[in-house]
């Protein structure tokens, strides 16, 4: 089942026999993942699953620590 609007997508996947999951072709383009791509999954007991980039989330935490950093050296 596959549904979508703009910008937003949803689908159903089913989990195979090894715990894999399949990403949807049109999710993959629209997040530009290809093969041998490294994701980050995050999970929460009550909130669920979160796959982001590894590289997005790298340099997410690059930029917090630059900001600790720079608090630091002001104050």
């Amino acid at each position: 089942m596959k549904n979508s609007t703009k910008g937003k997508r949803l689908a159903v996947v089913k989990v195979g026999e090894k715990g894999q999951i399949v990403i949807p072709k049109d999710m993959r383009d629209m997040f530009d993942i290809h093969p041998g791509d490294t994701l980050l999954m995050l999970a929460d007991q009550d909130k669920g699953l979160a796959i982001v980039s590894n590289e997005d989330y790298m340099k997410f935490t690059q930029s917090v620590f630059e900001a600790q950093k720079r608090v630091f050296e002001e104050g």
